[in-house]
């Protein structure tokens, strides 16, 4: 009875199948046949979850270990930091270790930098040098820390008397985005163009400083110099 409105010809359309019913069930055909290798996949899925989970725990250990390792090791430097040389040889082997370790870590990354300072206190200039380098590789966009490693290298070769290669570093500052240690670099700069008898490019320095750089601790000395030149 139901059917008696129908024709025959409109029987055969509904009894086709739709574009989006066709695959449907192609996909719960596909999925009927493929049930062991979509639960395998599933499986797997699961275990990769598993296992990321187990290294975000494992990560998030070492950070807090290396956290505590350097904390412990700055905390002993503190207490013979009027001995430069002999504070250093107390924690070398701690920061060595969580370099060695935890390098991958922000704690691992923070101690390279925190190290290589200890380094420069107490002269070990190529090492000071070698971490320095180190940690610029993986400062990234940030200017400002960029900034400070750059004008820790630079100086690591004042302190090694090589100008020219300090130079490298402070100019980097001079002309880069951040303002961060931007006086001292072009203080710094003056200071090396005298050295070596480039009086214009010196004299050039201290006017920029003193035009840019009003609030600069370096900005008297600067001022007297230029006056000093007139």
């Amino acid at each position: 009875m139901a059917n008696r409105g129908i024709s025959n010809e409109r029987r055969k359309e509904l009894e086709q199948l739709d574009p989006l019913q066709k695959n449907l069930f192609k996909a719960l055909a596909y999925a009927g046949i493929y049930k062991k290798q979509l639960l395998l996949i599933l499986g797997a899925v699961v275990v990769v979850a598993v296992v990321f989970s187990g290294i975000m725990v494992s990560f998030q250990r070492s950070e807090t270990q290396a956290s505590n390792l350097v904390a412990e090791a700055a905390g002993r430097y503190n207490r013979l930091a009027d001995d430069p040389q002999k504070a250093f040889l107390e924690v070398k082997e701690s920061f060595e270790a969580v370099l060695d370790r935890y390098a991958n870590t922000d704690a691992g990354r923070m101690a390279q930098i925190i190290y290589a300072g200890i380094c420069m206190d107490a002269q070990e200039y190529d090492r000071a040098g070698t971490l320095y380098e180190n940690a610029l590789k993986n400062v990234g966009n940030q200017a400002a820390m960029r900034n400070f490693l750059l004008s820790s290298l630079g100086h690591v070769w004042l302190a090694k008397n090589d100008l020219d290669r300090a130079k490298t570093y402070f100019q980097q500052i001079e002309t880069g985005k951040s303002d961060l240690l931007k006086d001292e670099s072009r203080f710094i700069l003056a200071r090396i163009y005298a050295s070596v008898e480039q009086t214009d490019a010196s004299q050039k320095m201290y006017e920029k400083l003193v035009a840019e750089n009003q609030q600069s601790m370096y900005a008297g000395l600067a001022q007297a110099m230029v006056a000093k030149e007139k």
